[in-house]
């Protein structure tokens, strides 16, 4: 009955990973690149490559093949595949959400004014940034440990939290885990609230920068749209894309924790939901970055060439 519905999420998923990882896979190679020739990279350019990163660790981990095939060479038993794909499943989660964030502090610090406060991290942004994200990973590993504890096997009991087709959480003391979503609630909130503010910071610059337009326009002075404003904009759209669907996701989430059994159709749909962004924002990011369209445009020209 439901093989229908099935069939066609397995199918949109498999399409969405695979637009999803090859776009970040540029991304990330494009970052590399330029981040070892470029004597002095932009700030953005790390974060950026660690976000491509981080979403193809996503996309892969929550393919079915992943979790079946991928560990069948290995004398691993299956529990351990379960908690082993979980594990880092939920770490790139964690890591999503607090390098978007860092993303949108990063550009909130380098159009401000020497006068603001956050511009004094300007001059060193590069090393700060890097404290930020070994911090990320630190915090996530930790938070997310308790998967490698209670995750199990997929058995056919109906006292167990089914988070994937195989897996469970075994049955867990109310006030471990009452701490553990607490934990993790309250880590998402920060990020998502420091995403915020500094969206709130980033609109404020771009009225500024408008009022100023149309100032220079009615001065018969041709306004220039400035790098600072395009790379605003293409934060600010990542910031409330990722919102948006990290509440979608939550709903989703919600649902799924109070069915408390396993629903295929659900856990797709969620599976699809929480990968959106993954696959959405190196389009985003490659769209809105002159220097790939650039090369994009470099590479067609030479195929019209050699074709002709």
């Amino acid at each position: 009955m439901n093989k229908l519905p099935l069939m066609f999420l397995k199918n949109v998923y498999f399409v969405q990973a695979g637009i999803g990882i090859l776009a970040n896979v540029f991304l990330l190679v494009f970052h590399i690149i330029t981040i070892h020739q470029v004597h002095k990279p932009r700030p953005t350019d790390i974060t950026t490559c660690h976000l491509a990163f981080v979403h193809i660790v996503m996309l892969l981990t929550t393919l079915d093949i992943l979790s079946e095939d991928m560990f069948s060479f290995l004398t691993f038993v299956n529990e351990l595949k379960c908690k082993l794909v979980l594990y880092v499943s939920r770490v790139a989660r964690g890591l999503s959400i607090s390098t978007t964030c860092l993303l949108s502090i990063i550009q909130v610090i380098t159009i401000s004014p020497s006068s603001f406060y956050l511009s004094r991290f300007k001059h060193q942004l590069t090393y700060y940034i890097i404290i930020a994200l070994f911090s990320f990973w630190c915090l996530n590993l930790f938070s997310n440990s308790n998967i490698i504890i209670y995750t199990v096997v997929h058995p056919n009991k109906t006292n167990l939290l089914n988070v994937t087709k195989y897996c469970s959480l075994s049955s867990v003391n109310s006030i471990i885990m009452a701490l553990y979503i607490m934990l993790i609630l309250s880590q998402n909130v920060f990020f998502v609230g420091l995403m915020l503010l500094s969206s709130m910071h980033m609109v404020i610059f771009l009225c500024s920068h408008q009022r100023k337009s149309e100032y220079l326009h009615s001065m018969s002075i041709s306004p220039r749209s400035s790098p600072a404003k395009r790379a605003t904009h293409t934060v600010l759209v990542l910031v409330s894309f990722f919102v948006i669907m990290y509440c979608l996701d939550i709903i989703i989430s919600s649902f799924s924790i109070i069915l408390r059994k396993y629903d295929q159709v659900v856990l797709d749909i969620q599976r699809l939901v929480g990968n959106v962004y993954a696959t959405v924002s190196p389009l985003v990011l490659i769209s809105s970055d002159k220097r790939i369209i650039a090369l994009l445009h470099n590479v067609i020209g030479m195929l019209k060439i050699l074709t002709n």
